[in-house]
């Protein structure tokens, strides 16, 4: 199952602030103030943020599309350093 699938199972089509702090392994609280960040991945996940109302919603496809390129970019860094195999 692609990673997009499974988020999509699990959250439908928007992703809850919760459900993305789950996914950056951080608490809401430390997940708003990381989107307050000046750094690569904080700016993309702004760029696919919805408000509805007072709640803060994610683009389950394009966070999916997010994750994994970030996933592939540390994989080639790892391996240019000689970490990867």
């Amino acid at each position: 199952m692609k990673t997009e699938e499974f988020l999509i199972n699990r959250y439908g089509p928007l992703l809850p602030l919760s459900g993305l702090a789950l996914l950056l392994d951080r608490s809401p609280p430390a997940t708003r103030m990381f989107l307050l960040s000046h750094t690569d991945l904080a700016c993309q996940l702004r760029s696919v943020r919805l408000k509805v109302g007072r709640r803060i919603y994610f683009r389950t496809i394009d966070v999916a599309k997010i994750l994994g390129s970030d996933e592939r970019r540390n994989m080639k860094n790892d391996v240019f350093m000689g970490l990867g195999k």
